[in-house]
């Protein structure tokens, strides 16, 4: 079981800790310019390393990104290979840099439906990037919050089964600890891409309290001013977390070491 992450009463810090992302909007980029989907999903890629290091420069410890969902199978088939092959490129062509700026990079979601090769290339990556510790990079691939929910539930009907846990002990954090992320904070803030106002089976255990930022922009065109517009926005929301006032908390999140 992951060690979950205990947070503090309430976080209000003016910089997220953790911001999650859906990347929407790259076959739509394409279209508006009379090119291939592939293209738009190429220049997605760009999208992601200028928001990267923008998360560096504001502070921010994990960035979460929603990269090919489990529904995304469902595509054109020429367009899954494409995703697939830029995964794989992104992995041969990124890992020295993050290793640079001291990045770990991981991954969540079912594995066994990717090929040998990617999934090589995925525990490769992880392994290179272990002990870096100045933020966390986590891409979601094939990934899906109900499937990550039953997973947790299998693992811990088997912990239950195997006499090391009681049903009436079964509390939630056991079952956040089982979850993709549950040794990592949860997500403040979740930004989506490309207009739509869903997050569509994305860490649904997670997003309880995270704050939902609709950005109209495609993918390809976030950059880092817009990550500092929703983050502008993010300052000024009061996270209250159910608590009717929050005046004059202590900021216990905030004077936690990181557990990276």
């Amino acid at each position: 079981m992951n060690k979950p992450f205990e947070p503090g009463v309430v976080n209000l810090r003016a910089v997220p800790r953790h911001v999650a992302i859906i990347m929407d909007g790259n076959g739509r980029w394409a279209d508006q310019r009379g090119l291939p989907t592939p293209a738009g999903h190429r220049a997605g890629v760009e999208a992601v390393r200028s928001t990267l290091e923008a998360c560096q420069q504001q502070g921010i410890e994990v960035l979460t990104l929603f990269a090919f969902s489990s529904e995304n199978w469902g595509r054109p088939e020429g367009e899954v290979r494409a995703l697939m092959a830029l995964l794989c490129n992104y992995l041969r062509r990124e890992v020295q840099k993050l290793n640079k700026d001291d990045i770990r990079l991981r991954f969540i979601g079912r594995r066994d439906r990717l090929s040998p090769r990617l999934q090589r290339l995925m525990e490769r990556s992880e392994k290179a990037t272990a002990d870096n510790r100045g933020a966390t990079l986590v891409l979601a691939v094939d990934y899906g919050g109900r499937w990550d929910l039953t997973h947790a539930m299998r693992r811990i009907a088997s912990e239950v089964a195997a006499g090391k846990l009681q049903p009436d002990d079964i509390g939630e954090a056991d079952v956040g600890g089982m979850l993709s992320l549950g040794d990592l904070p949860p997500p403040d803030l979740c930004i989506r891409t490309g207009g739509d106002k869903r997050i569509s089976n994305f860490l649904l255990w997670q997003f309880a309290y995270a704050e939902l930022y609709f950005s109209n922009l495609l993918w390809p065109d976030f950059d880092g001013h817009a990550l500092a517009d929703a983050i502008r926005d993010f300052r000024v929301r009061e996270r209250r977390f159910g608590v009717r006032n929050v005046t004059g908390v202590l900021q216990q999140s905030m004077d936690k070491p990181r557990s990276l």
